[in-house]
This record gives structure tokens, C-alpha cells and sequence, in this order.
């Protein structure tokens, strides 16, 4: 349908369909602008959430937080201000940087932090009620959206605080260490006390041999004793000759020479065994220092076989000395762990067989022991250095001693480390080479 009334005045007439169109585009846009303003009522509100949470932040830190822009003008601060140095933080909104201090440097490193984007540690004097007190202060730079720098945050805290608590670290680093070492000796205390049968069988034998040996000795210089009695009594050559038959004496000094050269060896025998228990129970908190590791081995390995009733054969392979660097007695402890282990795996095992092996791995040194036995799966192969955990029954592991000898390996600057085996278990313990 057309509208005729404005025919006379020689313009177009609007159809309906045209306004229709029209109403339509009114109506959408003005539901976008109702979208759009419902859109921004909800970014406000966001914005206006986030400031309080920025401002509850800023209120909340504990810590000295200064927001500062290009030219070193305070843009926020933390409420740790009212604390610290006794004013409101929105006082110094807009204020200098510098009139918070008389320190010009820290000004100075403000201006290279924002210049060069990179962060600096810096420790200034600020006034609080306690007078200037030295912070210890982090700069990080502050960097746009299009890579610009905006300025600087500084955070730090009273250099008092911080050294208060590295003395608590170092405390608690302290006693950490004791209850390590603490640990480390009842763990070897356990594995001597499973000595103790071997290390008495070793002392009874050189002791039994020098004690008979005595005994002969008393008896031959009693006869003695009875001879140069009648040297002394004036008897004759005649009878004296036929004393010294009668007595022996011929026989008996070479017997003599016998229990003496007898008597001491055993004693050097007693002498070497105590050096190895010696060497076998130095605690290891010295300081580091270079040891033949194949002699150390050799100490290890023979107390263990002693304390075993029917000990599997072991073979090393290993060259003539091989120098680490460390603390023997830990050294010794984990090798006497591994060696332990490896006898306890095959316990049982048709033909059980246990192989030490010492060599060089360029600056490293180590020494590997693998065994025959069940070996690892791994299903268990990923706790095995864990703190207590164990394999063998109750009564016969700590579940210590391959975690503590990890510890020990790591603190030599090497490793302890469960090597692939086609059968049975290998431990590889590798040191640091030690000088000649």
C-alpha cells in the first residue's frame, strides 16, 4: 500500500516495510546498548572487587612495599608504613621517593633499575620510630604491556629480621645436621652389632696362640731358672753337663725362640685387627681428605664376612689403589651397607655369588657391588632410598641404611645409584677422585 498524501509535495513515499526495518534496527541497538551497560556494571564491579582485594593486599603486607614511577614519584605503598615508619600510606602518594630517606644512592639505584630493567638489591636507611633502621631492599622493575618501563617496586624488610632469621635457618640447618649424624651412628652401630660374633672369633684366635705361648715360656724359663741356680751354687762342669741334659735346655731354647716369635705374632695379629676396628669406627665428621678406597673397601667387606656364619663368596676386582676424597668412616659405613645388602639378597640362593668392583670414571671414583640374588622390581625400584623402607623382615632392617647412604654419597659431591642388572641387585657408589 501506498501512502498518496504527500504526493503533491513530490518526495518518495515511505513504504511500511521501511519503517518496520527501521523499528527493528532501533530495538536491536538499543538492546546492545542495555548488553553493553550491563557488561560494564559487571566490569565496575570486577574492578572495583580487584581494588579492594589490591588494597586489602597492600594493607596486609608485613613487609616495606613501595610502588614508584619513572621519575621516582610514590604511586602506592604498603600498610606496613603505619608500622614501620609511622606514616599513612596515602600520605606519600605523590611524594619523592627521596623524602623518605636523606640515602641519594638508593635514589640513584631506582633510576638504573628503571633505566636498565633489571633488579638490584640495595640496602638504605629508613626513619621509623626506632630511628634509621637499614632495610634491606629488593628493586624489580616495572614493564608495560608494549615493553615500556613504568617505573620500580621496592620490597624489603628491617635487616635485623633477616638476620634473626638466617640465625633460625642456621639453627635449624644445626641440628638437622645432628640428627643426621645421629642417625648415621645408630646405623652403624646396628651393623657393628652384627659384628660383634665375627670380631670375637678374630680376636680369640691370636689371643688363644699368644696365651699358650706364655705358658711354654713359664715352663721353659722355670728349667732355667733351675740351671743357673746351680751355676750360681758353685756346681761342677761335670754336673752342670749332666743338668743341662737332664733339663733339656738345648731344646728348649730353640722351643723358646719358637713361643717367642709365635707369641709375637699373634700380638701384631691383635694389633692389625684393632687398627681395622679403628678405622672401622671413625665417625666420619672431620673434614674431607684423600684415602685409598680400595684399602677402605678391603676394611669394609672383611668385617662383614666375619659377622656372617656362612658368608657367600665374594670376588673384587679393583687395581692396586685407587684415591677418593671424603670422610672415610661414612665411606666405609655405606660400603659396609651395600656389602650387607648384597650378602642378605642371596641368603638362600642356589649359588650365590657376590662381585666388588673399584675403578675410575674420569674425575669420579667408584666402587660397585652386585650379587645374584631375587634383585629389585620395579615396582620398588622408586623407594628404595626412601627413609625406612625395607624389604627384609621385621627385627632384620632399619630400612636406614640405603637412605642414609645416598645422603652420605650426595654430600660427597657423588652418587648412589641402583645400576641395571640382568640378575640380582648392583649399587654403584661413586666419590670424587682424590689426589696421589
Amino acid at each position: 500500500m501506498i501512502d498518496t498524501h504527500d504526493l503533491s509535495s513530490g518526495q518518495t513515499p515511505v513504504s511500511d516495510e521501511a519503517w518496520v526495518d527501521v523499528l527493528r534496527a532501533v530495538d536491536k541497538t538499543y538492546a546492545e546498548l542495555v548488553s553493553y551497560q550491563s557488561e560494564l556494571e559487571v566490569r565496575n564491579a570486577e574492578l572495583d572487587e580487584m581494588r579492594g582485594f589490591m588494597a586489602s593486599v597492600f594493607a596486609s603486607v608485613s613487609d616495606v612495599l613501595i610502588v614508584v614511577d619513572r621519575d621516582g614519584l610514590i604511586e602506592q605503598a604498603a600498610g606496613s608504613f603505619q608500622m614501620l615508619l609511622g606514616l599513612d600510606p596515602a600520605s606519600v602518594r605523590g611524594r619523592p621517593l627521596a623524602d623518605l630517606t636523606s640515602d641519594a644512592a638508593l635514589h640513584e639505584a631506582v633510576q638504573k633499575v628503571v633505566q636498565n630493567r633489571k633488579s638490584v638489591r640495595f640496602e638504605a636507611e629508613l626513619p621509623t620510630s626506632a630511628g634509621p633502621t637499614p632495610i634491606d631492599l629488593s628493586i624489580t622493575p616495572r614493564i608495560g604491556e608494549r615493553g615500556k618501563s613504568l617505573g620500580a617496586v621496592l620490597i624489603g624488610r628491617p635487616v635485623g629480621e633477616l638476620r634473626q632469621a638466617y640465625s633460625e635457618l642456621a639453627e635449624s640447618h644445626r641440628a638437622l645436621q645432628e640428627a643426621q649424624a645421629h642417625l648415621v651412628r645408630n646405623e652403624k652401630l646396628a651393623s657393628l652389632g652384627r659384628l660383634l660374633a665375627g670380631v670375637a672369633h678374630e680376636l680369640n684366635n691370636p689371643i688363644s696362640f699368644i696365651y699358650a705361648n706364655t705358658h711354654a715360656l713359664e715352663k721353659y724359663v722355670a728349667r732355667f731358672v733351675t740351671y743357673f741356680e746351680q751355676v750360681q751354687a758353685g756346681a761342677s762342669r761335670a754336673e752342670l753337663i749332666e743338668l743341662r741334659k737332664e733339663l733339656r735346655l738345648d731344646r728348649e731354647l730353640a722351643n723358646m725362640r719358637t713361643a717367642i716369635d709365635g707369641a709375637r705374632d699373634g700380638s701384631e695379629r691383635v694389633r692389625d685387627i684393632v687398627e681395622d676396628l679403628r678405622r672401622l669406627s671413625a665417625d666420619g665428621t672431620g673434614e674431607f681428605a684423600n684415602f685409598d678406597l680400595v684399602e677402605t673397601t678391603r676394611v669394609a667387606t672383611h668385617w662383614v664376612v666375619r659377622g656372617m656364619k656362612t658368608p657367600a663368596p665374594i670376588v673384587t676386582n679393583a687395581p692396586l689403589t685407587l684415591m677418593a676424597n671424603g670422610r672415610v668412616g661414612h665411606v666405609q659405613q655405606v660400603i659396609m651397607n651395600l656389602v650387607q645388602n648384597a650378602l642378605d639378597a642371596v641368603e638362600g640362593t642356589e649359588g650365590p655369588h657376590i662381585q666388588i668392583t673399584l675403578g675410575q670414571d674420569g674425575d669420579h671414583v667408584f666402587v660397585q657391588v652386585s650379587d645374584n640374588g631375587p634383585g629389585i622390581g620395579p615396582d620398588i625400584a622408586g623407594s628404595i632410598f626412601d627413609p625406612f623402607f625395607t624389604t627384609k623382615p621385621v627385627g632384620k632392617g632399619t630400612g636406614l641404611g640405603l637412605s642414609i647412604s645416598h645422603k652420605i654419597a650426595e654430600e660427597h659431591g657423588g652418587q648412589l645409584q641402583l645400576c641395571p642388572s640382568e640378575r640380582g641387585a648392583c649399587f654403584r657408589l661413586s666419590l670424587k677422585r682424590g689426589g696421589e
